[in-house]
């Protein structure tokens, strides 16, 4: 009778696509071995699915998304000590295998996401739609209490339909969050109803986003909380490949500053950086700026105390 194992496994999930990973390079630091998460502080979770952003008539390719910003990652190169720049180490838990429904494909994030915090790490989203939010807070909800949280996005994402713009929505109603910021929203795409939903559940908006990583702390929440980063919030200047343009939008540094500040928050259960649209992006711009993105939390994220864990409501 053969013993069972003891190597953790991810539910849903498939092995990541990776292009090469020399040394030297950042990616190559990436263990894709589930036996190395005790020596890691996060995991990689892809999440290529764009159902949402199709019945949201967003424009598709957002399911690109997690491969682009991978093939990103593997073109930095690793700052050295003396750079002044540590990361934390991370290991790659796969990619989710998208269902044939919404519902299916956002209880199969759940599941794998919640594998990930059992395993004592902090779950790091790469999106595809934005609705996979939902499901991928809901597991924070679950393992670590979170009922708080920000984000950024040029919408605010509360709408009753299924598809990419109910995340935020569903997680008033799922998972009774009590304190929710919203930075970079923008006018004119915004409804009256969806404004009165968000304030009536607590909602708050950031009129003036940070422009460093202090003014960030000073914005998260100060309770387990998550951290979610819609790439359309970014003025399209610095960020074409979107699921949906944003001509009046923040700054690259904005919207780092509070990756930065993410990570180095104990508070912060999770993270992720959705909507990549790669058919859509000019000569892989926006993709390097989600690798910028990343790269900021992580720098975070080693800077964070190593004896508090966001796992205490």
């Amino acid at each position: 009778m053969t013993a069972p194992s003891s190597i953790p496994t991810i539910p849903h999930t498939r092995p990541a696509d990776w292009p090469d990973r020399p040394q030297g390079r950042f990616a190559s630091t990436i263990a894709t071995d589930l036996s190395a998460a005790p020596r890691c502080k996060a995991a990689l979770l892809g999440l290529p699915d764009d159902l949402g952003v199709r019945l949201n008539n967003g424009r598709p390719g957002a399911a690109q998304g997690p491969a682009a910003i991978r093939a990103a990652l593997a073109r930095f190169g690793v700052d050295t000590p003396a750079g002044g720049i540590r990361f934390a180490p991370i290991l790659d838990a796969g990619d989710i295998i998208p269902a044939s429904t919404l519902t299916e494909t956002h209880q199969r994030v759940t599941k794998a996401a919640l594998a990930i915090h059992q395993l004592g790490l902090v779950p790091i989203a790469l999106g595809g739609g934005h609705d996979l939010t939902f499901p991928f807070v809901r597991a924070a909800h679950q393992a670590r209490n979170v009922r708080a949280g920000l984000y950024t996005d040029a919408h605010l994402d509360v709408r009753e339909t299924e598809g990419s713009g109910m995340p935020f929505r569903a997680l008033f109603e799922t998972c009774n969050l009590r304190s929710l910021s919203i930075v970079g929203i923008r006018w004119f795409v915004n409804t009256d109803e969806h404004f009165r939903y968000f304030t009536s559940k607590g909602g708050s908006v950031i009129r003036r986003p940070a422009t460093s990583m202090a003014q960030a702390a000073a914005h998260l929440p100060s309770e387990p909380c998550f951290v979610s980063i819609d790439l359309d919030a970014i003025d399209a200047s610095q960020a074409p490949g979107v699921s949906a343009l944003n001509p009046n939008g923040l700054t690259v540094e904005n919207v780092a500053s509070y990756a930065h500040a993410a990570g180095a928050s104990p508070h912060c259960a999770c993270f992720d950086i959705m909507e990549l649209c790669p058919p859509h992006d000019e000569q892989g711009r926006t993709a390097r700026v989600a690798a910028y993105i990343l790269f900021r939390f992580l720098a975070g994220l080693a800077e964070r105390p190593t004896t508090t864990t966001p796992n205490s409501p």
